[in-house]
C-alpha cells in the first residue's frame, strides 16, 4: 500500500478575531497599488491581503481594534468600512 501525502491546508489570521483559521472560510480584504480597498470575495485581486471571517461582528472588531490598518500600515476611512459591511452582508 503506498503511503498517501495528506495535503496541507492553508491557515490565515482573521484581523477581527485573531484566531487561525482554513484560507478558505475567510474572506479576502486587498489594497492595490492605488490604495484602494475593497472586498475580494474571489481571493485572486492583486495586491497586499489581509483576511476576516465571513461575518459582520469580525469586520466591526477589525474596525475597532484597527487590525486592517495595521495590516495594510494606513488610515482606513470609515465610509471604505461601510461599502465593506455592506457588501459583506449581500455576500452572507
Amino acid at each position: 500500500m503506498q503511503n498517501q501525502k495528506k495535503r496541507k491546508i492553508p491557515m490565515r489570521k482573521c484581523t477581527g478575531c485573531n484566531q487561525m483559521k482554513p484560507k478558505k472560510e475567510l474572506v479576502r480584504v486587498v489594497k492595490n497599488k492605488e490604495g484602494e480597498i475593497s472586498l475580494d470575495l474571489t481571493g485572486k485581486k492583486a495586491g497586499r491581503g489581509a483576511y476576516i471571517c465571513q461575518s459582520l461582528s469580525c469586520l466591526q472588531a477589525a474596525r475597532k481594534n484597527r487590525g486592517l490598518e495595521r495590516a495594510f500600515c494606513c488610515k482606513i476611512p470609515s465610509e471604505i468600512y461601510d461599502a465593506m459591511e455592506k457588501e459583506l452582508s449581500e455576500h452572507e
